[in-house]
This record gives structure tokens, C-alpha cells and sequence, in this order.
């Protein structure tokens, strides 16, 4: 049968008619005035009359068709798995090692708790299974408690009185503190009094005046009088601290003058010197201010670990200032040692590098300006005429090197938009020097091309031409028929070794050519710089490509080997 069903049976069940209405109206109103008995449920209590009857009546899916309130009251299926009130966490529990492996434990540790896969201890090469050495104990699995309403809300649920014993004990050991310190002051007010009474008969007997035992009185008075600024409570009798000692100066009177420190009346602070305009440091001053107070003891380290731990927690370092303070400490010294071996290793590199500690180690500021023994002599332009010379600046790249017996470097002369040596006036890097003698004949020519008149020179005929180049060319026709076979023959060898080096210097330029520059190294053609000989100037023009002769590309360059 549906439940549809069953809630329109009941609904058919419970129609009654006006005359049983009537009946069970005034049944009620017997029962709430006491003369009819009151309704039973089915343990037999009774129900109140009073209780309305949305509340009494029974819902018609709970299966019961007489009055009860049961279905009010809290159900035991909802009591079953409340911890009680009693159970809690256990704490400090002990841990026994098992000697020997058993059967279904973890087989790296050795622990029963729990298995392999979940093992948090190290990789063993052989483990606890096999070898049955060093087993760890079983963890211990704290029980899962589920609390009800009040239980979870129980502020005293899990304590142990135990651990209030020693607050007990601490106030115990105060107490009796208090007390042999009251019966010493008893004591001790007890031997006064004594003596004051032996006093006080010695003074009538003898004849001393008034104005002396009124000074001991007073003395008397004063010590037993309270000191300013507390109050003493005879019932609790315990001496009680105001807030300020009203003996202590308030900050708006340190300083009378408008025209001083502000005060702030809402928070009871001045922030500046009331004392500036004295002139005396704030550390002889018996108050210089709040904010000298603010930035004296440790509230200066306090704000540097704030700054630290704010740039750490930048640079991805999880750490606070006041949840991790140790931790915070450890790691600023730490790094501030670090930073400081860095600062030394650097600074030590660059001297090793560069050289250059001697000028480090200063003399004493009592010897900087005191005389020696050195003596210089300079001129009336502040050059050194005799002494100690200017020491030149070190430097990694190769200066004041001098070659080909110049006295000066290349690039120390410049004239007319070219750069030469200024001991020579030569504008020929690379060059020989001649000293003077080149630079007064350069002079020489110089005057006389301004001095001559300028000629137009006439052209002149292929005839003259052609006797002037065979007049040139006799004495060396001459000069070579005077050669020997000898002669010939070395400058034969010569040639051949210069066209080798030709060859294979074109090789080297052509593969550089070919390979990536990215590859390259910085300087890969070793050139040695130098004035080339007849026979390399031969071999030059001999495998030269000649780019307006047809028939150069079918030369082969092996052919010049063959020949010499």
C-alpha cells in the first residue's frame, strides 16, 4: 500500500460526527480543569492537557494511532555514536618497539600501523621484513570522537585538574612569603616600640627640651605614614598602585613656553624635545619626547626585522613577525652574515684582480699631513721638475709600447684630419722612424712647395716616355746579368715557399668566409704585420684572380706548384 493510501484511510478513520466532536470538546476542558483524568501514553505517563494539538497530535507516518509524544522527544537512533563527556584525546602516550617482524606490518619499518605504500619513514636497501633490525614502534591512532550539541561546546571537556597544581603551589609559596614578611615587620615594630618606651623614660628623667621630642614624634609618624601615589586596603591588605605617580611632572609642564613641544590632550602624548631649544642631548634629559622613546632600545632592531621580513615574504619566504619570531631572528642573522662574507669575497676579488691593497692600508691621519723625507721639485706650471715621478695608471690592455724606434705611440700626432707619431710627424702607421731629420724635411717641402711658383707641366710625347723607362731599366738588366746561378736559384726557392704561404693563407681566409660568424673566435687570422718582400709581392700578383681575364677560371692554382 502507498503512502497516499494509508494518509486517506486515516483521514476516512478519523472523520467523526458533531455529536462525538461535542463529546471529546468537553472531555478537554474536564481535563485542563482537573475533574476528568489526563490522557496516557504508551509508557503509561500522562500528558498534559495543556499542550496544544499541533504538538500532541501524532504524525501519520509514524505508524502509531493513540496519544503519545514520542515522536517529540529525541530519538535513539540519533544518540547511538555521541562520544560521551568523559572521552577525550589521549596525550603522551609511550611507543614499544616489536623485536621481531610480524605478520602483515609495514615491510620497510616494521610498523603494524600502517603499510608500505603509506610508509613516511626512508627507503631502506633491505627492509624491516627480511632483516628484522631496527623496527620502528606502532604509531598510535587517536579515536575519532563525535560530540553532540553540548559536547562540542564544553570549554572544560579533555582537562586535567593535575596541570592547575602548580599554579596552586605558586600562590601557596607567595602567600607564606607574605606572611614571614608581615611577622617580621611585627617583629620589628615590636623592638621600636620597645625602644622608643625606654627612649621616651630616659628623656623624663632627664631635662631635655620639648622641641626635641617633637621632632621624634613626627619622625615616628612619617614612617608609619603611606607613600604618595598608593593606597592601602585594610581588608585585603595589600598596598594598591594608581595608574601615574602624582609625584611624577605631566608632560604639558615640562615646558611652559607656547612655542614648544605641542601635547595632545586626547592621547596624552608629546611627540617632540620640550627641552630643544637648551641644547643638551636627549640622553642627559630626564624626558626628551615621545618619539625618543619610540626610537631608543630595541624599537629600532624591531623595525629592521619588520622591513626583513617583509622583503623575505617577497622573495617568496613565508615568515612573520609575530607568529615566527625565532625563526624570523635565525634567518636575518644568517643572512646578514652571508652579506657580509659577500661584501669581504668581493672586495678581495677585486684586489687580486686588480691589485692595488697597499693604497687600502692608510697611514695614520696624525702622519697625512706631517713631512718626509721625499723630495720633488716642481716647475711654475706644476710639472715635476725633480723627484718622485706620477705613476702611471695600470690598466689590462697593453700600453706604451713602442716599436720601429719611435719614441711616442701611434695616434699621438694629429694634423690636417690624419693621426701620426709625434716624434717623427710620420702619418705611415707601422713605419720606421727617422726622428728630426723627417720632421725637417717634411718642414723643408712644405716651404718649398709654398715658396716655388706653380709650372704647368707639359705633357710629354710617347717617345720621351719610352727613353725614359729604358733608361730605368738598364741597371737592372746590368745588375741582374752580374747575378750568379746561385743567386737565381735562391730566389727560386724563396719564391715557391712564399706562393705556399699564399695558398695557404687564401685557404684559411676562404673557409673563415664560409664558416658562421657566431663561431668565429675574436681574432682568428694571426696577421704579422710587416713590409713585404719581392718575392711575396710576386707570389701575390701570381695568384691574384684577375676578374676582366676569360680564361682565369680555368687556371688551376696546383699549376704554380708544378712550375717552381
Amino acid at each position: 500500500m502507498s503512502l497516499t493510501a494509508a494518509a486517506s484511510d486515516n483521514a476516512n478513520n478519523n472523520r467523526v460526527t458533531r455529536e462525538n466532536w461535542k463529546k471529546q470538546k468537553e472531555l478537554e476542558e474536564a481535563r485542563k480543569a482537573g475533574t476528568a483524568p489526563a490522557e496516557v501514553d504508551e509508557e503509561g505517563r500522562d500528558i498534559n492537557p495543556h499542550i496544544p494539538k499541533y504538538i500532541k497530535d501524532v504524525p501519520w507516518y509514524y505508524g502509531i494511532n493513540r496519544p503519545s509524544l514520542k515522536h517529540q522527544r529525541v530519538q535513539d537512533d540519533q544518540t547511538k555514536d555521541v562520544s560521551a563527556l568523559n572521552e577525550w584525546f589521549r596525550r603522551g602516550t609511550q611507543k614499544v618497539a616489536a623485536k621481531k617482524y610480524r605478520k602483515g606490518a609495514c615491510e620497510n619499518c616494521g610498523a603494524l600501523t600502517h603499510t608500505k605504500k603509506e610508509c613516511t619513514e626512508r627507503p631502506r636497501r633491505i627492509g624491516a621484513k627480511f632483516n628484522e633490525k631496527d623496527i620502528k614502534p606502532d604509531e598510535f591512532i587517536q579515536p575519532e570522537l563525535k560530540f553532540d550539541f553540548d559536547g562540542k561546546r564544553d570549554r572544560w571537556n579533555g582537562y586535567n585538574p593535575e596541570d592547575y597544581k602548580h599554579v596552586i603551589e605558586e600562590y601557596a609559596k607567595v602567600d607564606m612569603a607574605k606572611r614571614q614578611m608581615k611577622a617580621e615587620k611585627l617583629n620589628k615594630e615590636l623592638t621600636a616600640d620597645e625602644k622608643n618606651e625606654q627612649e621616651k623614660k630616659v628623656q623624663e628623667e632627664s631635662d631635655s627640651d620639648s622641641d626635641a621630642d617633637s621632632d621624634k614624634d613626627e619622625d615616628k609618624y612619617a614612617e608609619q605614614a603611606d607613600m604618595p601615589g598608593t593606597k592601602f586596603d585594610s581588608k585585603i591588605r595589600m598596598t594598591v598602585r594608581n595608574l601615574r605617580l602624582r609625584e611624577d611632572t605631566a608632560k604639558y609642564l615640562r615646558n611652559l613656553d607656547p612655542n614648544s613641544a605641542f601635547y595632545d590632550p586626547k592621547t596624552r602624548s608629546m611627540r617632540e624635545n620640550p627641552y630643544k631649544q637648551t641644547g643638551d642631548k636627549p640622553e642627559d634629559l630626564p624626558y626628551a619626547g615621545d618619539n625618543f622613546v619610540r626610537h631608543s632600545g630595541d624599537t629600532v632592531e624591531m623595525a629592521k626585522s619588520q622591513l626583513f621580513a617583509w622583503e623575505a615574504y617577497n622573495k617568496g619566504v613565508d615568515v612573520h613577525v609575530l607568529a615566527e619570531p625565532t625563526k624570523l631572528e635565525l634567518l636575518r642573522k644568517e643572512f646578514n652574515v652571508r652579506k657580509d662574507d659577500f661584501q669581504d669575497n668581493k672586495q678581495k676579488r677585486i684586489l687580486e684582480k686588480y691589485g692595488g691593497e697597499e693604497h687600502l692600508e692608510a697611514p695614520p691621519k696624525d702622519m697625512l699631513l706631517s713631512q718626509t723625507e721625499q723630495y720633488v721639485e716642481y716647475s711654475r706650471f706644476g710639472d715635476v721638475v725633480k723627484g718622485q715621478e706620477k705613476v702611471t695608471i695600470k690598466s689590462k690592455y697593453e700600453e706604451d709600447i713602442l716599436i720601429n724606434n719611435h719614441k711616442t705611440v701611434w695616434g699621438s700626432y694629429w694634423k690636417d684630419g690624419k693621426w701620426g707619431y709625434a716624434c717623427c710627424h710620420s702619418f705611415i702607421k707601422m713605419s720606421y722612424c727617422t726622428g728630426v731629420l723627417n720632421q725637417q724635411s717634411r718642414l723643408e717641402t712644405l716651404n718649398e712647395m709654398l715658396e716655388a711658383p706653380i709650372e704647368e707641366e707639359q705633357p710629354k710625347s710617347l717617345m720621351e716616355i719610352h727613353q725614359e723607362n729604358m733608361k730605368n731599366k738598364k741597371p737592372k738588366r746590368k745588375a741582374n746579368e752580374i747575378n750568379d746561378s746561385d743567386s737565381i736559384l735562391k730566389k727560386k726557392e724563396k719564391l715557391a715557399t712564399a706562393i705556399k704561404a699564399e695558398i695557404k693563407s687564401q685557404q684559411n681566409a676562404e673557409k673563415l668566409l664560409s664558416m658562421d660568424e657566431r663561431k668565429r673566435s675574436y681574432n682568428p687570422m694571426d696577421i704579422n704585420v710587416h713590409e713585404p718582400t719581392e718575392e711575396e709581392m710576386e707570389a701575390y700578383r701570381l695568384m691574384k684572380s684577375r676578374s676582366d681575364d676569360p680564361m682565369a677560371k680555368y687556371l688551376e692554382k696546383t699549376k704554380y706548384k708544378h712550375e717552381h
